[in-house]
Parts: C-alpha cells; structure tokens; sequence
C-alpha cells in the first residue's frame, strides 16, 4: 500500500512526517518519521522527515496530499484588555490556549489609564483581545479601552471580542486610527458563559500571518492542500475533542485526559462531554468555574530539555532525586549536571541507564505539576464572599474521567512497564486536586500521530474517528 496523505508538525527542534493511505472512509498509518527543523528553510526539514518515511520501504502515490501544522513561531504576543480582571483573565486563557498566542498581561478598568498604556508601549503585543461587558450590558470599558489603545499608537491587530453592541462603536474608534481590527462575537456573552470559538479564529489566522511572514513558511505553505498551517497546540486539541465526543451518529469514548511533554512545555488537555448538557445556571459563575466541555493548560516553565530546569526549580533537587531508581546512586548533583546538560544540548539523547532513568524522574515531576494545576480541587476552608463552604470541589472536576492518552517522547522510547511507572507515579498523592479517582484506561500515542489526526480531522473526520477508535480499540477495552 502506497502513501497519498503525508502530514507534517514543524517544530522548535524537530520536524515530524506521519503517512497515510487515506480513501473516503478509510485511514490507515504506514509510518512517521522526523528530522532536525531547519528554521531558515522549513521545507528542507520536511523533506528530510519525509525521506525518513522512505527508507522504512513506504512508497508514495504520484500525487501525495500534504497538511502540516506548526508550533515553531512560539506564541504571538497577546494582551487582553476588559471590564474585570478575573473574568478578562479566564476568557483570554480560554481563547488563547489553542491558538498559537502567549498572554502576556491581563488589563482591566480597575487599573489607571496611564498604566494601560503604558503596559502597551512595553509589551508591544501583536494582539490585542477587547473584551468587556456581557451583551447588553457595559459598554462604558470596551469604549474607553479602546481609546488608550488608539493613544499609544500600537501596531498590534485589536480582537474585538466585547459586547455586541459596543463593537461597531469601538471599530469606528479604531479604524479612525488606522489600527487592523477584527470583530468577532462577545467572548463572554453571559456570565456563565464563554464563547470562544470565533475569536481563536481569528487568531489562527493571524497566527498563520506572523509564521509565514517571520518563518520564510510561505513557499512551503503553497505545497500544502490547504495553503495553511495550523498551531499544532490547536491540532492536538481537535483530536481530543473528537475521540472524546466522536460525531452524531458516532460516539467517542467520553470524556478523556490528553498529556503531551514535550522539550519546552507540557501541555495538558481534558475533554468531558458531559459538561455540554448542563444548563447555563449549572456551569457556575465563569470566574471561577472550568465546566466548558474542552480544556487545556499550558505549562511552559515544565519540560524535558528547554524547561527541565523549571522542573527542578519548581519541586526542588532533593524531591526530584527522590524519583530516581534508589539502587543507581545517582547524587544530587548529578541530577543538577543533566538538566543543565540538557537545556543547553536540547537535542540530546540519554546515554546510559544512569541518564534515562533522570529523564523519566525529569517526566514525573512534570506531569505532577501539570496534571495538578490543570485539576480543580476542594475547598480548604469556607468562603462566605463565593459561598463556597469547605470540602466543595471547585474548578475543573476530573474526578469521572474515564482515559488518559499520553504523548510525548519520553514514552515512545521507553518500555511499556517503564512508561506506565510514570504515568503511575505521576498521579500518586493526589492531595486536593480533583483527579481520576477510578482508575482510568492509560493509552498510548506510541508514534505520536495526535497533532497528524487532529489536521485531518478538519476535513476528513468520520475517518479520522474511525481510525482513533481502532487504533486503540484493544487497549481501551481492556
């Protein structure tokens, strides 16, 4: 069988190639590959991905289909600016999280208008997310907002996500500034709820601008199906979000949990359709209240090379050594020549038992951390001012979480028994945090095709659910 369909992921580090023979109704994986990326000339990084595909015997069709999605940008710069600082926050973790920006500052009316722009000035953001007010309520922040953005003179492109009926108000304002404006549906049409959709759109498509413009993308992109790159945060997400949920005829397998650690970040995602049935009044109040149906974190100081460094710094040498197979006798200073050997050489390989066995302590700690931060948790103590009493779960409730499905590198190259300890050893002491409580199926993305069946999944989904389910159809019975 012959490949038609290759999918790219242009990274940091590495540029990944999975291949596919795909007909209508039918996907099936011949095999992926990977090269260095090549940040000057990303095409030379994927034809050598894709030639890693070829020396494993894979042949392709004459007319080959290609996608790709990318994360080697980083993140596009991002303010937020709204009514309240609490909901604005949420709202902008929310809309940012998979669409390939960092926000880099949260601003609200409680601060003086000389420190909003000044923040401006400093941070230089590409985007600007307007939001304030619910529909038909305050228009008073979106409007004022918006004229200390025309002030400062920035050079961003403003979101305008805010009530629906001070937007062409704030267009006006901004467009009389020569400043690019994008008007999407309010972000937070009601308390209790987030729309988000529109608004990471739009972006992804700027996303897609600052890529193809600031990573000599563009002549790639032309070979591609769909003349784009997707965020491959964004990629990953849409998979989760359908094997979760499947489609109208088709269910998924409910609701799941999806870790992805990489060199730089660790990204954890949760899907529960459940939380699609509650009533607007069930959700709770957006401030402090994670019940949308998809939702993912993002923590980028918790890594295995890049941010291995934020791993210790954030549990301590001495917990970290504590990971680590006792009967090794490797010293804490050791651990401490690793991480700083690995931050510096992110490409490097562990090189004996001694170095894989700090690696997978490295993944432990990580996860921890991430999984943690992710999960809501119970009340310590009484809060008459949220009504909240002590002991109520508060946050995101992965309590009934029914799988887990790991990817990353450090599980591709390890045992099955060595992988599964950390997965294990990463849930242990779940202390507060609201995490899986009965023993949820553990799956793994063994050739780490997630980011490939979430850019297809975009046009071909029936048969990119189909193959989620039997690729781990066994393990997921089990």
């Amino acid at each position: 069988m012959k490949a038609n369909t290759i999918v790219f992921d242009i990274g940091s580090t590495y540029t990944k190639a999975v291949a596919y023979h795909l007909k209508k109704g039918s996907l099936c994986f011949l095999a992926a590959g990977q090269a260095p990326t090549t940040l000057s000339d990303v095409a030379v990084g994927a034809a050598q991905a894709e030639e890693a595909i070829s020396v494993q015997g894979i042949a392709f069709e004459e007319a080959v289909n290609r996608y790709s999605s990318c994360s080697a940008a980083g993140g596009l710069r991002m303010v937020a600016m709204g009514y309240m600082p609490k909901v604005t926050a949420k709202a902008a973790k929310e809309v940012a999280m998979t669409a390939g920006a960092r926000v880099m500052e949260v601003i609200s009316v409680d601060e003086p208008p000389e420190y909003r722009e000044e923040v401006l000035h400093e941070i230089r953001p590409d985007i600007i997310l307007l939001a304030g007010g619910t529909d038909n309520g305050d228009e008073t922040s979106a409007l004022e907002n918006a004229g200390i953005i025309c002030k400062a003179r920035v050079k961003a492109t403003v979101i305008i996500a805010c009530n629906r009926n001070a937007q062409k108000k704030v267009a006006k304002l901004l467009d009389q500034a020569g400043i690019d404006n994008i008007r999407v549906a309010n972000i937070i049409p009601t308390i209790h709820e987030l729309n988000t959709k529109a608004a990471r759109e739009a972006i992804h498509s700027q996303f897609i601008n600052q890529i193809v413009n600031a990573r000599g993308v563009r002549d790639f992109c032309q070979t591609l199906n769909n003349k784009e790159v997707i965020p491959t945060p964004g990629a990953i997400f849409m998979a989760s979000e359908l094997l979760a949920k499947g489609l109208f005829e088709k269910p998924g397998i409910g609701s799941l949990m999806l870790i992805d650690i990489g060199g730089a970040t660790t990204d954890i995602h949760s899907a529960i359709p459940e939380l699609e049935e509650l009533k607007l009044e069930e959700r709770g109040l957006v401030i402090n209240n994670e019940k949308q149906f998809s939702y993912r974190t993002v923590e980028g100081n918790l890594g295995m090379r890049v941010s291995a460094g934020g791993v210790l710094e954030a549990v301590g040498t001495k917990t970290l050594a504590s990971l680590i197979d006792p009967s090794l006798g490797i010293s804490e200073a050791a651990v401490i020549d690793y991480i700083e050997k690995v931050e510096e050489l992110t490409s490097y390989v562990p090189q004996d038992k001694e170095e894989n066995s700090i690696d997978r302590a490295i993944a432990i700690a990580a996860i921890h951390l991430a999984i943690h931060r992710h999960a809501g948790m119970y009340a310590r103590e009484d809060d008459a001012v949220m009504g909240v009493m002590a002991g109520t779960a508060i946050g995101r409730d992965l309590r009934h979480i029914k799988s887990i499905v790991c990817a990353g590198g450090v599980f591709v190259h390890v045992s099955a028994a060595k992988r599964e300890m950390i997965i294990r050893k990463a849930f242990e002491n779940p202390g507060n945090a609201l995490l899986p409580l009965n023993d949820p199926r553990v799956v793994f993305d063994d050739h780490y095709l997630m980011f490939s069946l979430g850019v297809l999944s975009k046009w071909f989904p029936d048969e990119v659910l189909d193959f989620m389910l039997k690729y781990w159809e066994s393990e997921l019975k089990n």
